[in-house]
């Protein structure tokens, strides 16, 4: 494999060969998955002490827990003995996790409890020696991240203008909090990137989700014009890009005296019936609606305007994806089971949106196999035109590709490290 940063991105192009080359999918799980913050939990997925979820770190499995003292752990899935996984389950609670291959167990902080037949060990056998390895874990409002690396910047440096961006996606909280209400997992045939891209890219809405468009009333219709609404992209720094559709919803908070759109007036007469004052009304009203943006982090998460999107690379052509449903922690029921039924209308496995996406991210994969030395053009909105609603940091309109540049420049400094 030939030096990548050098060879394989420009400023307004990538080549064929990061979708398609083994060899650089290798690199990429070293250089950058071992080498980053990767987030690998929500905070409420983890309601309480001893709970746990399972996740990875690129290709590597691990154990998310919360120990009996409230402290959360990243620990690699992986037995000191032999290696078997000790955790197979997606989540629950446990007070110890036990190889089933020859009993070692093991404390939700990683510390190996208890050897079977211990006799049959050397003297000097110390089970402080062998706890499950634990990565390094920080989080910020909510959101849980490991790395590799002991001597990497600090979570909130490396999110650093995303940070504000977290904080406002977090308002769909309405003031009870942000709760992961349930997921759901599936894969396709393409590299990671194909995904990565898709989360910053507005261009591709009115044509690929014509179906989702046509689905909704008229004044929702014109809600989701998202081309149209002097949207602008951020490129915050480290790979990460804010993408804003709906400048209206940036903060959920503002203009609360707005009328309430026709699709939720029934979950407000719902409200209202349950004896919650008025103004509690449209501060959840305005949160199930989801805010107006997309906050896509490097290397794998995304606050997609109401839900959380998950990427896992497997192989160099297949990525896992996991949606994450969020609602209110606590919040009132209706307004938590219709922010289900909005997910389920677009996010959900037979909705309107996450279907469309998913073909198109394959036929991506299956076109790059032909001209492999073609070039992917990420030019659009190179030369940011005038009229963007609030320029940034290198930003440029709504439907410009300066999330993916601002994402491929990363990718470059990281491959090149």
């Amino acid at each position: 494999m030939t030096d990548p940063a050098n060879t394989l991105v420009r400023e307004d192009r990538v080549h064929t060969s990061l979708y398609t080359d083994p060899a650089l999918f290798d690199a990429e799980m070293e250089r950058i998955f071992k080498n980053s913050w990767v987030w690998v939990a929500h905070a409420s997925e983890l309601p309480g002490p001893n709970t746990f979820k399972t996740a990875h770190v690129g290709l590597e499995p691990v154990i998310v827990t919360r120990d009996k003292a409230g402290e959360v752990h990243v620990l690699l899935n992986r037995c000191r003995h032999r290696a078997a996984s000790v955790c197979e389950k997606k989540k629950g609670k446990a007070s110890v996790f036990v190889c089933p291959y020859h009993g070692w167990s093991y404390a939700p902080d990683g510390a190996l409890r208890m050897v079977p037949h211990a006799k049959g060990y050397p003297a000097d056998f110390d089970k402080d020696e062998f706890p499950l390895l634990s990565l390094r874990t920080e989080s910020y409002n909510g959101m849980i991240y490991a790395t590799f690396r002991d001597d990497i910047m600090p979570l909130e440096e490396w999110l650093g203008p995303a940070r504000k961006w977290i904080d406002l996606f977090m308002k769909q909280g309405a003031g009870f909090g942000v709760k992961a209400l349930g997921e759901h997992k599936f894969r396709f045939p393409g590299n990671w990137k194909i995904q990565l891209e898709n989360t910053t890219d507005a261009y591709h809405f009115p044509i690929v989700h014509k179906t989702f468009l046509d689905s909704l009333d008229e004044e929702t219709e014109d809600v989701f014009d998202v081309l149209g609404q002097g949207g602008w992209v951020e490129d915050l720094g480290n790979g990460h890009s804010v993408m804003v559709m709906i400048p209206d919803l940036i903060d959920l908070e503002d203009n609360l005296d707005a009328p309430i759109p026709e699709r939720f007036a029934a979950l407000a007469d719902e409200l209202r019936a349950e004896g919650h004052d008025e103004a509690l009304v449209r501060k959840v009203v305005r949160a199930v609606g989801g805010t107006g943006f997309n906050l896509n982090m490097f290397p794998n998460i995304a606050c997609s305007m109401a839900f959380f999107r998950v990427l896992r690379p497997v192989k160099v052509d297949e990525t896992e994806i996991q949606h994450i449903a969020i609602g209110m922690d606590g919040g009132p029921a209706p307004a938590n089971r219709m922010r289900l039924r909005l997910h389920e209308h677009f996010q959900g496995p037979m909705g309107f949106g996450t279907p469309d996406d998913a073909e198109g991210w394959e036929r991506v994969q299956r076109g790059a196999q032909a001209g492999q030395d073609v070039w992917i053009m990420v030019n659009r909105g190179v030369a940011a035109p005038d009229g963007v609603a609030e320029p940034g940091h290198n930003a440029g309109d709504v439907s410009s590709e300066t999330g993916m540049r601002a994402a491929y420049r990363m990718w470059k400094r990281m491959m090149e490290a």
